[in-house]
């Protein structure tokens, strides 16, 4: 019996404690991490190449913002199925703005707990619940 290969999680927040909260809640859910990024070009350059699952992208951040890179990672044959999960602290953004919700697949506002991410990412991966 082979065992199932981990789901691979792309990370990109500015802010430094935020992206630390991301990074605990992923590893709570039990995923790979392939990058905790400070910015929405180096996320999209790690998607890019190739094997995520799943994109977590801040919406607010200097130069290519989370709807950006969303953008671009649904325009790209190659990545059009990761999955996007957004995060923003403007719920305004999140559920009004027509762009995100055309582009991401679901959305976190903070402040959040890392618990309550890590729930949301096994949920969007489709892994079971741990104790």
């Amino acid at each position: 019996m082979t065992e199932p290969t981990m789901k691979r999680v792309v990370i990109a927040d500015d802010d430094a404690d935020i992206r630390a909260l991301m990074v605990i809640a992923a590893k709570r859910a039990g995923v790979e991490i392939v990058t905790a990024a400070d910015n929405g070009l180096s996320a999209l350059e790690s998607v890019r190449d190739g094997g995520v699952d799943l994109a977590i992208l801040d919406i607010s951040m200097p130069g290519m913002n989370g709807v950006d890179v969303a953008t671009r990672i649904r325009e790209d044959a190659a990545t059009s199925s990761t999955l996007i999960l957004m995060i923003s602290a403007s719920v305004q953004l999140l559920t009004d703005h027509g762009v995100v919700a055309d582009r991401s697949d679901a959305f976190l506002i903070k402040p959040f707990s890392p618990k309550a991410l890590s729930l949301r990412i096994r949920e969007m991966l489709g892994l079971e619940a741990t104790a």
